[in-house]
């Protein structure tokens, strides 16, 4: 049996398709019912052009974000440093020395700076043989302690000769309406997409997060694999921080908090195991949507971010009680 065979029976994997595309359905079903109350609550600003780009814009970063955390989560991991390498992203990119070199420099700065973090957190998971949550929980406060050391706790601005950078976030740079922070997250969950269900690292990805120890006696190189998912979730960060660069012109320690927590919210309502081995990328994405548009409709009904929280603590308990009771099921039928 070779690494590409490391798959579920067909009955099994029909099943699962199925599964998958009826989840997806229920997700675009929620997002009508919250499109309608939006529509009944406040109707002269939420059915606006005005409310879909500010939408779309507000679930493009988390989004980039979410592409990279369900590679992770699928692959059977969890990466709780998103919020903090995204912090020390924009901040390292927007230093002085940095700006110098204009915004190939901040750019090339940020994605590395993503990269080498998930390369860090990847060694010490994969090599290192530390829990991911404890993994991932270390770099976390390194990268913000970081964070706060670069920048003095002072938020850094980007300086006039990089305005061009910061003029992507503007109207006058739209594509036929659409922000280019909309294309750009368009352009990463296609691409994660393509590389998820049309590669052999997309494969590989599954069976690693389903099954381990069958994907290692496949011939699946699992330390290299689960090394190259942090380095990937750390790429996604690392785009994500140009994108919050382009939109606050600023880099500052406090970005991204709570990241994580969107994230993987947005990964577990969208259909994704948290075990691994099981989940799509339409649903994360759908989940980003979803979690945007409660957002925006609180915002638009002066409702307290307490609140908020709240009401995303509760979706996902919710969206963990309809998982288990839906792989309850899926083993009860692929056993039968």
């Amino acid at each position: 049996m070779n690494a590409d065979q490391a798959v579920a029976p067909e009955p099994a994997r029909r099943f699962s398709v199925r599964l998958r595309e009826a989840r997806n359905l229920g997700l675009v079903g929620v997002l009508a019912v919250l499109v309608l109350i939006g529509a009944l609550t406040e109707p002269g600003q939420f059915l606006t052009t005005g409310t879909v780009v500010l939408v779309l814009t507000q679930a493009s970063v988390i989004g980039v974000i979410t592409v990279g955390m369900t590679f992770v989560i699928i692959g059977g991991g969890i990466d709780l440093s998103v919020g903090a390498v995204v912090a020390l992203a924009t901040v390292w990119a927007t230093t002085r020395s940095t700006q110098q070199f204009g915004i190939t420099g901040i750019v090339f700065t940020a994605v590395a700076v993503g990269v080498g973090c998930g390369l860090v957190s990847g060694l010490l998971i994969a090599y290192g043989r530390l829990v991911a949550f404890i993994g991932t929980l270390a770099m976390l406060a390194s990268a913000r302690g970081l964070a706060i050391q670069l920048s003095q706790g002072r938020t850094q601005t980007v300086t006039s000769s990089n305005q061009a950078l910061v003029d992507l976030g503007y109207q006058d740079s739209y594509v036929l309406g659409i922000p280019p922070l909309v294309l750009i997250f368009a352009a990463v969950a296609l691409v994660g997409w393509l590389v998820l269900n049309r590669t052999t690292f997309g494969r590989r990805t599954y069976a690693i997060g389903g099954n381990l120890e069958a994907a290692r006696l496949a011939g699946i190189n699992v330390k290299l694999h689960t090394c190259l998912l942090y380095v990937l979730s750390g790429l996604c960060c690392g785009i994500a921080s140009v994108m919050l660069i382009i939109l606050t012109s600023s880099g500052t320690s406090g970005n991204g908090n709570l990241y994580e927590l969107d994230a993987i919210a947005a990964v577990i309502i969208g259909g994704t195991l948290l075990s691994g081995g099981r989940g799509t990328l339409v649903g994360s994405v759908l989940g980003v949507l979803v979690f945007t548009v409660i957002s925006v409709l609180f915002t638009l009904n002066n409702l307290p971010t307490a609140v908020q929280q709240l009401a995303k603590g509760v979706i996902i308990v919710l969206a963990v009680l309809v998982q288990r009771r839906a792989s309850l099921y899926s083993s009860e039928r692929t056993t039968r």
